[in-house]
């Protein structure tokens, strides 16, 4: 089991930043971890993942060149970095693990997944 705690959100101007955590704990060796959003009456979406080791990152279009996706696997955290905010950001976050590693932009693959930290980029 692996447990997920995200923090970090909150109400921010647009061009504004913010960082997301994800602090994990239980089997979190080799997880892949993902972060997803769903804004209101709208389906949730892939932002960011990174496999295991770090190595690999993936990014949803939206997001490239503004969000990066970071771990510690020392303090067994990962980040979202978010830069350049824009209102079209505003969601609930979502951090998830896939036991498998990969760090895919498919929510289907993820085993675990936080309760979400809302997110509100103003004009």
């Amino acid at each position: 089991q692996v447990q997920l705690v995200e923090s970090g959100g909150g109400l921010v101007q647009a061009g504004g930043s913010l960082r997301l955590s994800c602090a994990a704990s239980g089997r979190t060796f080799r997880t892949g971890m993902g972060w997803f959003r769903q804004a209101p009456g709208k389906e949730r979406e892939f932002v960011a993942a990174m496999n295991w080791s770090g190595r690999s990152t993936r990014y949803a279009d939206s997001v490239k060149g503004r969000f990066t996706i970071s771990r510690d696997n020392a303090k067994n955290t990962v980040y979202l970095q978010m830069n350049s905010l824009k209102p079209e950001d505003t969601a609930v976050y979502y951090c998830a693990a896939d036991r498998e590693g990969g760090g895919s932009n498919l929510a289907n693959l993820y085993d675990y997944w936080g309760q979400g930290t809302q997110v509100t980029v103003f004009a």
